[in-house]
């Protein structure tokens, strides 16, 4: 069963790519574009030019997943950084919930030493 784990990187292609494309374009895409292994423990986030569906790219053990998710009157905030964007599973999570991760920020994580 494919999980989406706490330790599974997720890389969102931030280009517009053609819906028609099956696993094996977005497989290439993966190597070329982004220049990733494909098969590497991670997932792959795709998204089309109107930013109302995506597409999920993944390998497991011996075969890939493809995840497809359409809206019917949204659209999905798309990250607009570097042209390959790494998120966590938590913000894969709320892009796919349409959370804008641009105005999302959490609280830092404090390491004390001690409590006095």
């Amino acid at each position: 069963m494919f999980r989406f784990d706490e330790g599974l990187k997720v890389y969102v292609h931030r280009e517009a790519v053609d819906f028609r494309m099956g696993i094996n374009g977005l497989s290439i895409l993966v190597e070329q574009a982004m220049g990733l292994d494909h098969a590497a423990a991670a997932v792959f986030v795709f998204g089309n030019r109107r930013r109302d569906r995506i597409k999920i790219l993944g390998w497991h053990r011996n075969g890939f997943w493809l995840l497809q998710k359409r809206l019917e009157a949204d659209r999905f905030f798309w990250p607009d950084q570097q042209p390959v964007v790494t998120l966590t599973v938590e913000q894969l999570h709320w892009l796919l919930e349409g959370v804008n991760l641009a105005a999302v920020r959490k609280h830092p994580q404090r390491n004390y030493t001690r409590i006095t």
